[in-house]
């Protein structure tokens, strides 16, 4: 027997319900449907990116389909902050402040309305993790749908993306790129709807959905604009009322087991940083008991199987076309890899919903690869260590000849600075940067460095120069980097002590991340240092300063055991 839905108990336990059951008939309501299950669309369409522009006929399908299946929709707005429009600006500080909004607007809609289920559609980003946190502290049933990937832009025979231009500035600021190319590049990068089309932070998140169990197979390397993925919405709908009839929550699906089948998916396509931040805060949500050295436990054993961008050549979509995140799965499975016993809110667990996968790849395709030929042996989200990151750092060492570096530091406060230095030719190989106070609280924020990353990289720098940050990077960054240093500088970390010409060791091999300064050195100097002042004191950014947990424990704002 199907358990009672949360609305029609809330409605019809009494007269004093009245005046809420008339709010609904204003809404179109028959007194038929207090009986069905009220269904939420979390609908993240906007205008202001790509990535979400193409949203609201998925939102339309949503409502189709629940309809269809029984349920009444209610569609309620979550917002987002575009990354790369906001990249190298004073926005980018808000972009990890919206994943908190957009879980704080999932959770509070579905419990204000007391909601029997939720959709979540979302696009860019931090609509991912936002969308995910906000279903877990609800914990009704609940789907993810991803809005889908771009195709890519070409041109000159190349397929072009969005990290395409910020590679393609740092090229023509070096005299490799003619204007022309330059303006055809800018032009022609992102072709139409869909969120950024490399292995970057949307699709990783979006695979790494579908592995936790909680989105449909195939769904999240979809494109926006081709046809199937509106099937898939529709389909989606009615798995969702079957979980609701079921009695099938996030928490019975999201466990410490479902998160390392989806981290070991995240290391063997090669996704993005970002991915560590946002699953311990992810973990943190759904109470599962997840640390950052957990990530290094699984690089250890899970080999990289795809040849993905930004590292490497292919996009989503090519992913998509090549058998798509269950093949990727099933590879993983069968080499024991995953833990093929985990629910999905199919209800059908890991095993059961590969069981008509391959077990080895297509041989007419070279985007994944077999077990026994990996790009890699070992995961390439590696988590370093040492008296610069005690609590711990995140370093992508895909695509790098040889992932070590000693060398002298060049320090900037800010990032603005350390572009300008690198536009200018200051930073020449050898080097180490130092970009710091853009850490969770010292942004506040933790913006992403794609633009000094991506200017490296045009210039030929990128695995001559070294980068290291208590801030985050992009998706689409690759290179001598590392990211999510902690603690950070605002909260005393040593990367605040940090003289320029320091030497700077930055080794993957020992995972390590040290400042050769003596200790009394670094004791005098810490004597002598003091927090700035908040750069924010009203508003949404001066929240995020004051509750942030350090990166190392997913700066959420909730944490309040540390």
């Amino acid at each position: 027997m199907s358990p009672p839905n949360r609305r029609s108990k809330n409605i019809t336990e009494g007269v004093a319900r009245a005046p809420n059951r008339s709010m609904y008939y204003a809404l179109g309501y028959e007194p038929g449907d207090f009986a069905k299950p009220m269904i939420g669309v979390a609908n993240g369409h906007s205008t202001i990116t790509p990535c979400n522009s193409g949203l609201q006929r998925l939102a339309d399908a949503a409502v189709e389909g629940l309809k269809a299946a029984g349920a009444n929709p209610q569609i309620f707005g979550t917002p987002t902050i575009s990354d790369g429009m906001a990249m190298g600006t004073e926005g980018m500080k808000y972009s990890l402040v919206s994943r908190e909004v957009i879980a704080d607007c999932v959770e509070t809609c579905v419990g204000g309305q007391w909601m029997d289920g939720v959709i979540v559609i979302g696009g860019c980003d931090k609509n991912m993790p936002g969308g995910m946190m906000g279903m877990l502290r609800a914990n009704v049933p609940a789907i993810y749908v991803y809005g889908g990937t771009i195709l890519p832009g070409h041109y000159q025979g190349q397929d072009l993306n969005i990290v395409s231009v910020f590679e393609a500035v740092g090229q023509f600021s070096a005299g490799r790129m003619s204007e022309e190319d330059f303006c055809q590049i800018e032009r022609r990068a992102i072709p139409g709807n869909g969120s950024c089309g490399g292995m970057y932070t949307a699709n990783t998140m979006s695979s790494a959905f579908e592995a936790l169990g909680m989105s449909l197979p195939y769904s999240s390397t979809m494109a926006n604009v081709e046809d199937e993925i509106v099937a898939n919405v529709r389909h989606c709908a009615k798995v969702l009322v079957d979980a609701v009839k079921a009695d099938l929550k996030p928490r019975d699906i999201v466990t410490k087991r479902s998160i390392e089948n989806a981290v070991a998916v995240i290391m063997a396509i090669g996704g993005s940083t970002n991915a560590v931040l946002h699953f311990l805060a992810i973990a943190h949500a759904a109470g599962v008991d997840w640390t950052i050295d957990d990530f290094e436990r699984v690089r250890q054993k899970v080999p990289v199987l795809c040849d993905l961008k930004p590292s490497g050549r292919y996009l989503a979509i090519d992913l998509h076309r090549a058998g798509g995140i269950p093949q990727v799965m099933k590879v993983l499975l069968k080499a024991g890899l995953l833990h093929g016993e985990c629910m999905t809110i199919t209800g059908k667990t890991v095993a059961q919903a590969l069981a008509e996968v391959p077990d080895v790849p297509r041989t007419d395709q070279d985007v994944i690869r077999p077990i026994e030929r990996p790009m890699y042996e070992h995961g390439h989200l590696a988590i370093l260590k040492g008296n610069l990151s005690p609590e711990g750092s995140v370093a992508k060492i895909t695509g790098l000849k040889n992932p070590v570096i000693t060398g002298p530091a060049r320090v900037f406060d800010d990032e603005q600075s350390a572009l300008a230095a690198i536009m200018a030719g200051r930073i020449t190989a050898g080097d180490v940067m130092v970009l710091r106070y853009l850490g969770p609280r010292g942004g506040p924020g933790m913006p992403e460095m794609l633009a000094p990353t991506g200017a490296l990289i045009g210039q030929g720098l990128g695995e001559s120069v070294g980068l290291i940050t208590d801030g985050r990077f992009s998706g689409g960054t690759w290179g001598m980097v590392v990211g999510h240093v902690a603690p950070e500088a605002y909260a005393g970390g040593l990367i605040a002590l940090v003289h320029e010409g320091d030497s700077i060791t930055i080794d993957a091999h020992r995972l390590l991340l040290q400042l050769n300064v003596p200790d009394g050195e670094i004791a005098r100097r810490r004597a002598a240092w003091q927090a700035p002042a908040p750069r924010y004191t009203r508003g949404v950014l001066a929240k995020f300063w004051k509750n942030a947990s350090s990166a190392s424990a997913g700066a959420v704002l909730d944490r309040y055991d540390i």
